[in-house]
């Protein structure tokens, strides 16, 4: 078997813009990828601030937004390396797949946050002008910003596709102008000078520019697909060697800061200059376990195309489903405590998600909700094929 699913043309036809072959291998990468966000709250949501023991796990689980980024901006030059993107008709079809969603999910997000304050939230239209503020800042809940971010990339991307020759002709400079501006980003979001304030440093977060590497890395792997395919499929071993390697230096960089004074939570930061390698590494490494469960006998392919095909669902909706899991993390914490209340949590929320995007798909405003068509309307065929039929 082979990870691709490459469309076969006869000789003699004309050449005509291929459709974009399937990549099973990322099937998988994003299964776990978002398994690994999902994991991530339901850690901290479990641990303490100052847990030093959780930290040092949280710091290399922040892996997963560089490797959202990557992938989104794979995919979408992948798509487009060897065919011409018509800016509007891109934006009339991207855009509003993650816009509405996002906006829908922001109100419900600020609903929520008013039905179960413990505080009076005041009056409607200080409430409603709190809601615009939100959503203008991706604030509404601490995972939105990541949509904020993505269609950041989507207004971005006929830009860079403007530029993929140069990303052909000459990729490594390409990655090392990236990689340099990463670092002085990163510098600054993690030691800002004494004049910066932190809510202008927090403002940051919810723009491309702390991503902007990782966006480049997916692009210049999605031009030489190819031959990165190839490197990683024929060095695996030094993958993993890599791998070892930075997550030893961003719990070295983490125990280091740690020991220095710097709290916890803070040395466990996204945005921190020791996991630059790390992300790199483990976006390195989910690959390569991509490819080798594509050519091998894809056990579970089945539940990751289901998984698949309802991630930006999960995404959306397990906040929800941590959030009224709240009380089990009380009862189990106060029996047992860590890191059980994690432990036994974590699949309750996975299988809370699930049900709650069960239902969701299943309501006519399914498209709203999780960019998606109802189930039951994808289901049905197309109006040639059943005359066929």
């Amino acid at each position: 078997m082979t990870t691709t699913e490459i469309p076969r043309t006869r000789a003699e036809e004309p050449a005509a813009p291929a459709k974009s072959p399937h990549l099973r291998q990322l099937d998988l990468f994003r299964v776990l990828t978002f398994a690994l966000v999902i994991f991530m709250h339901v850690l901290v949501a479990t641990t303490y601030p100052q847990d030093v023991v959780a930290d040092a796990l949280e710091g290399p689980l922040h892996l997963t937004r560089e490797a959202f980024f990557a992938l989104t901006t794979f995919v979408l030059v992948f798509q487009y390396r060897s065919r011409p993107l018509a800016a509007w008709k891109f934006w009339r079809r991207r855009v509003p797949l993650v816009a509405v969603p996002y906006v829908v999910w922001s109100v419900i997000y600020w609903a929520y946050s008013m039905l179960t304050s413990p505080q009076p939230v005041g009056p409607l239209p200080g409430q409603l002008r709190a809601l615009a503020i939100e959503i203008a800042t991706g604030s509404a809940w601490y995972h939105l910003y990541f949509l904020l971010v993505t269609l950041q990339v989507y207004l971005l991307f006929p830009v860079v596709v403007k530029v993929l020759g140069v990303v052909r002709r000459r990729p490594w400079t390409v990655l090392a102008v990236s990689g340099v501006l990463q670092i002085a980003i990163t510098l600054f979001l993690s030691y800002p000078p004494e004049s910066v304030d932190y809510v202008t440093v927090t403002r940051f977060f919810v723009t491309l520019l702390p991503y902007q590497f990782y966006s480049v890395l997916g692009a210049v792997a999605a031009v030489h697909f190819e031959t990165m395919h190839g490197w990683l499929r024929e060095h695996r071993g030094w993958v993993v060697a890599g791998l070892v390697a930075a997550l030893a230096l961003t719990e070295t960089g983490y125990f280091v800061s740690v020991h220095n004074g710097l709290w916890p939570e803070l040395a466990a930061d996204a945005f921190r200059p020791y996991l630059v390698p790390w992300c790199v590494a483990a976006i390195a490494g989910l690959y390569v376990l991509g490819t080798r469960w594509a050519d091998g006998k894809r056990r579970g392919e089945r539940v990751v195309s289901w998984a698949v095909e309802r991630s930006f669902a999960v995404f959306l909706s397990h906040p929800i489903a941590l959030a009224l899991l709240a009380p089990l993390i009380s009862f189990i914490g106060d029996r047992y405590g860590a890191p059980w209340t994690t432990l036994a949590l974590y699949p309750s929320v996975v299988a809370l998600t699930f049900v709650i995007v069960v239902v969701l798909r299943r309501l006519p405003w399914s498209k709203a909700l999780t960019g998606r068509p109802p189930v039951w309307a994808a289901a049905k065929p197309e109006p040639a094929r059943a005359a066929a039929s």
